[in-house]
């Protein structure tokens, strides 16, 4: 007879059949499901084990691998290597070529990140008070994601106190006496410096492709 127990097995076994064939993951894999991040160390026909970064194991049932989503950073990290990426809102009183500037000169002094492909930024999007800015980056080693994310974050702080910008969302209490704009002639102010096409031009680099 089936019981209630061995329904539960049968439901463990054909997700770890699942996680097998589909190759979501693999020993080795530096991955992130739901709230825990590290290294597989097992996937066995029940469970899965991942060392977190604290170094402790975190065992999750295979059913509730199938059911979540999961970001594999060391799949697709080929010779390109893998992306990374992290976000700062900015206020719109500081120019946006000055911010992509020092962004990607944060990430080109960030052991770990590779200089080829280069680093870009994307404008996700324009909010009430602030412009949300999203820094990529590729790097060799998915494992070390953590720390180099950490001295990316350390990069990004020294760069934006160097040139006097604070990184933060501002919020208006009451409407500013003045318009919030940047006069053209700060359009480039340092770091960035002006594009050869004109002062409106800029470079569109989408993910995947060759710099």
């Amino acid at each position: 007879m089936l019981t209630l127990g061995s329904a539960g097995i049968v439901n463990q076994l054909m997700s770890g059949l699942v996680l097998v064939y589909s190759r979501a993951l693999s020993v080795g894999d530096f991955v992130d499901i739901g709230e825990t991040v590290g290294v597989v160390s097992e996937v066995g026909a029940l469970s899965t084990k991942i060392i977190n970064m604290r170094n402790e194991e975190v065992t999750i049932p295979n059913a509730v691998l199938v059911g979540s989503p999961i970001k594999n950073y060391s799949r697709l990290a080929g010779a390109r290597g893998t992306l990374v990426s992290t976000k700062v809102t900015i206020g719109y009183d500081t120019p946006w070529r000055q911010v992509h500037a020092m962004l990607i000169s944060a990430a080109e002094q960030t052991p770990g990140l590779r200089a080829l492909p280069k680093p870009f930024v994307y404008q996700r999007s324009l909010a009430d008070w602030y412009v949300e800015y999203e820094l990529f980056a590729h790097m060799d080693k998915p494992l070390e994601r953590v720390p180099v994310l950490s001295a990316l974050h350390a990069n990004i702080q020294d760069q934006f106190n160097t040139y006097g910008v604070q990184i933060m969302s501002p919020h208006f209490v009451v409407q500013p006496a003045g318009n919030v704009v940047v006069p053209r002639e700060s359009w480039h102010a340092a770091p960035a410096e002006p594009e050869a096409g004109g002062p409106t031009t800029g470079t569109l680099q989408q993910p995947g492709t060759p710099v």
